[in-house]
C-alpha cells in the first residue's frame, strides 16, 4: 500500500470533519458573499486550520473570486485546493547527504519519540545504510531499554549510559563512535521535556552546542515529534521548541486517529518548519514520507470522485439482467384467480335446491368412507346451511347407532319424513 492510499485512510477523520463541512456550506449557497467566507472561515478554525492560517486562506480566497470573477459557489473548492497547495510548498526530504548524517528527536513524552526512531532504523536498515542509536534520555525510567528492544528488532548497535548520567556525555561519545565506525547515520534519542521546564530546555541547547563542535560539516537533521491529536497545542509546542533547537522537520504522529490534521498547514504557514514525516498506523512502514502534493490530492479527495463515476455507470448494467430475472412474478396473480373461484361456485349450487341436495346427500353417501357416515345428521344440517340444533340426546345416539347398523334402505322412510312435502303426495 502506497503513501497515497495511507495518507487518504488517515485524513478520513479529516475530511469528515472540515472538508465535507464545506462541501455542505457551498451547496446551501447560490451566490458568494461575504456570508459564505464568513462561515468557511469558522469552518477551518473548528478544524484546527488555525485562526492566522484560516484567515489568511480566506483573503486569498476572496482575492482570486475577484480576479477570475469566479460566481459559482462550487468552484471555491479548487480555489482552496490551490491555496493550500502554496502553502505547503516544494516538498522537503530528510537531509543524509554526509556520512555520517545527524537526526536528534525532540519532542514531549508521549507525542511517540522513541516508536518513530524504532521505525527509522528500520527503514534505514532496509535501505542498506549502517544505524548508530544514542540513548541520550537518560531521565525517565525504562527510557534505555525501551530503546535497546527496538534496536534489537531492527539490528542495529546502540552507544548508552547509566541511567540518571548526562545527555550530553551520551551523544559526545555517540558522535565519537560513529566516526570510528564508518556510520551513515546516527540518531540521537533524547529527554521528553515539556517547553516550559527550563532545566531541560537548557540541556537541549548544550546538546546542541556539542553537536556543532563535534559533528561540525554533518548534515544535522532536528526533528520535533508532535501528536496529531493536540491539534493547535502542537503548534505552540513547535514554536517554543524552535526557540531553543533550530527545527528542521517535524514529525507528525497518530494522524489517523484524529480530525486535526489541518495542523500540517498551519505549521508550516506560520512557523516555515515543513512536515518531513507522518505516522498514519501502528506498523513500521506506516512511518512514511511526506508530499505535498498527495497530501492534498487525500485531503480533498479527488481520487474518491473518479472511483464514485466508474460503479455509476457498470452497477446498472449488471442489475438490470437481475431484474429481468424477476419477470416471473407478476404470472403469480394471474393464476390465482382461476384456481381461487373453482371451489366458490360449487358451494351455492349445493345449498341452491332442496332437491339437488338429496342427490347430493346421496351421492355422497355411496363415495364417502364409513367413518364419514357416522353422523349422518350432523352432516346434512352443515350442508344444508340451516341452523344448528342442540347438543345431541342420549335418544339420538341411540338412533344414531341404529341407523348404522341398519341397511342402507330403511333410511328412506326417514328422508320421507324429513321431507315430507316432496315424498308424500306420491
Amino acid at each position: 500500500m502506497g503513501f497515497f492510499s495511507k495518507i487518504k485512510e488517515g485524513l478520513q477523520k479529516t475530511r469528515d470533519a472540515m472538508m465535507n463541512r464545506m462541501r455542505k456550506i457551498l451547496h446551501s449557497f447560490t451566490k458568494i458573499d461575504e456570508e459564505l467566507f464568513e462561515q468557511l472561515e469558522e469552518t477551518m478554525i473548528m478544524s484546527d486550520m488555525g485562526v492566522d492560517t484560516s484567515v489568511e486562506i480566506c483573503e486569498r480566497l476572496r482575492t482570486l473570486v475577484k480576479e477570475r470573477g469566479v460566481k459559482d459557489p462550487e468552484k471555491i473548492m479548487d480555489l482552496l485546493e490551490e491555496i493550500i497547495s502554496d502553502m505547503l510548498g516544494e516538498e522537503t526530504e530528510l537531509n543524509l547527504s554526509t556520512k555520517p548524517s545527524v537526526i536528534m528527536v525532540i519532542g514531549v513524552n508521549g507525542a511517540g519519540k522513541t516508536t518513530t526512531i524504532g521505525k527509522l532504523c528500520h527503514q534505514f536498515k532496509q535501505d542498506g545504510k549502517k544505524v548508530l542509536v544514542a540513548a541520550a534520555d537518560t531521565f525517565r525510567a525504562a527510557a534505555i531499554e525501551q530503546l535497546e528492544v527496538w534496536t534489537e528488532r531492527a539490528g542495529v548497535d546502540i552507544v548508552k549510559h547509566e541511567e540518571g548520567s548526562d545527555p550530553a556525555s551520551v551523544v559526545f561519545d555517540a558522535i565519537t563512535a560513529a566516526i570510528a565506525r564508518d556510520v551513515d547515520v546516527l540518531i540521537i534519542d533524547t529527554a521528553g521535556r515539556l517547553h516550559n521546564k527550563k532545566n531541560l530546555m537548557n540541556e537541549l541547547a548544550k546538546i546542541n552546542r556539542i553537536l556543532e563542535q563535534k559533528a561540525e560539516g554533518c548534515a544535522i537533521e532536528t526533528l520535533l515529534v508532535l501528536d496529531a491529536t493536540t491539534g493547535q497545542n502542537a503548534v505552540n509546542q513547535a514554536r517554543l521548541f524552535n526557540e531553543t533547537a533550530k527545527i528542521t522537520g517535524i514529525v507528525l504522529t497518530k494522524l489517523d486517529g484524529t480530525a486535526k490534521g489541518g495542523i500540517i498547514v498551519s505549521i508550516k504557514n506560520e512557523l516555515g518548519i515543513p512536515v518531513k514525516l507522518v505516522g498514519v498506523g501502528e506498523k513500521i512502514e506506516d512511518l512514511q514520507r511526506f508530499r505535498n502534493e498527495d497530501f492534498v490530492q487525500a485531503l480533498f479527495d479527488h481520487s474518491d470522485d473518479v472511483n464514485l463515476n466508474e460503479p455509476e455507470e457498470t452497477v446498472p448494467e449488471e442489475e438490470i439482467p437481475e431484474v429481468e430475472v424477476s419477470e416471473p412474478e407478476p404470472e403469480i396473480p394471474e393464476e390465482i384467480p382461476e384456481e381461487v373461484p373453482e371451489p366458490e361456485p360449487e358451494i351455492p349450487e349445493e345449498t341452491s335446491d332442496s332437491d339437488s341436495t338429496s342427490d347430493s346427500e346421496e351421492d355422497s353417501s355411496e363415495e364417502t368412507p364409513e367413518e364419514d357416515k357416522k353422523k349422518p345428521f350432523s352432516w346434512l344440517f352443515m350442508e344444508i346451511g340451516g341452523s344448528k340444533k342442540k347438543e345431541s340426546s342420549p335418544e339420538d345416539a341411540e338412533n344414531s347407532e341404529n341407523s348404522e347398523n341398519a341397511e342402507p334402505a330403511e333410511p328412506e322412510p326417514k328422508k320421507k319424513s324429513w321431507f315430507s312435502f316432496g315424498k308424500k303426495g306420491d
